[in-house]
């Protein structure tokens, strides 16, 4: 328990960088334009719901998918690195564009996958559980997830204190943080593979 509670900031941050709840928002604002306030409670769950399902299923089932490719945890801390690193610089350089709106299900997708649980979300959370464990990473996941479902559910508010400017800034911020972290990865990958080569 004392561990779970020592490493909890080091799995949480990385995961709500990740996710980047603030650059999700006005894309979800754009896609449910023009839905009851019911309806979006329903996106807004379904979303979170599919969120969860996804990151469990993928940290219960990353391992033994490493185990049949042959691939170690410190190959896919520099693979993984080096995706977070490309998405990172995408999401610094690139403008904002609103995605055309879909047609039901967009609970599930785009909201639940790929924009709340994407491939940075995934790298992240296979590193963290090989460097913190299942229940610290699982407990900063879930505590991630309540972080979206509360943002999402009060997204107007959230949209007008902020302001589009504020979100933009946001964004940009939480990206070169991410950009970070994927250097991070990749310098302790190679450090651990260069260890074990060492004699």
């Amino acid at each position: 328990m004392q561990n779970l509670f020592t490493y909890l900031p080091h799995t949480f941050i990385p995961l709500f960088v990740a996710i980047d709840i603030v650059a999700v928002l006005p894309i979800f604002l754009s896609l449910t334009q023009g839905y009851s306030a019911e309806g979006q409670r329903t996106v807004v769950r379904e979303s979170v719901l599919t969120a969860l399902l996804v990151g469990i299923v993928f940290i219960a089932l990353g391992e033994v998918i490493f185990s049949i490719l042959g691939i170690t945890n410190d190959d896919f801390k520099i693979a993984g690195g080096l995706v977070l690193l490309v998405i990172a610089i995408l999401d610094l350089i690139r403008r904002y564009e609103s995605p055309r709106k879909t047609e039901g299900g967009l609970g599930i997708v785009p909201l639940g996958v790929p924009l709340i649980v994407g491939p940075a979300v995934l790298t992240t959370l296979i590193v963290l559980v090989d460097h913190y464990g299942v229940a610290v990473t699982v407990a900063s996941f879930l505590m991630n997830l309540l972080i979206v479902w509360v943002v999402l559910r009060k997204s107007a508010a959230v949209v007008k204190v902020l302001g589009e400017g504020g979100i933009v800034a946001v964004s940009k911020v939480m990206a070169l943080l991410l950009a970070s972290i994927a250097v991070m990865m990749i310098r302790i990958g190679m450090q651990n593979i260069a260890a074990r080569r060492l004699p």
